[in-house]
């Protein structure tokens, strides 16, 4: 028989973390790790980012929460950077590339887009 395993304690923690999330985390694993880190009774996050993303991810703890939802409604601006003229498997970074072709933009090209 295995011995029992102590829980450890949760804590009040209440605010708002502004986490820079690296590459290959989702949002989820990422609110999980601070949430057991901080040892958080009740966690949230603002808004989901991609594995493949990076960039700011605010988490709320505690009576922060209730913040995240006035964020989640929020606008906000992404930036994004592609590789244009390579076409993958996936459609995403990760995939296997199939096709490579040359693309003549010029930069007013792509500003006028």
């Amino acid at each position: 028989m295995q011995p029992a395993r102590l829980r450890t304690p949760k804590r009040a923690v209440h605010g708002v973390l502004l986490l820079d999330k690296p590459l290959g985390l989702s949002s989820n694993d990422a609110l999980q790790k601070a949430k057991r880190l901080y040892r958080a009774e009740k966690a949230g996050h603002t808004g989901t980012l991609d594995p493949l993303a990076t960039g700011l991810l605010p988490l709320c703890f505690g009576a922060a929460t209730k913040f995240s939802q006035i964020s989640l409604d929020a606008d906000k601006r992404y930036t994004a950077t592609l590789k244009l003229g390579v076409k993958t498997s996936t459609a995403d970074a990760e995939g296997e590339v199939l096709l490579r072709r040359p693309v003549d933009m010029s930069t007013a090209d792509v500003l006028a887009a």
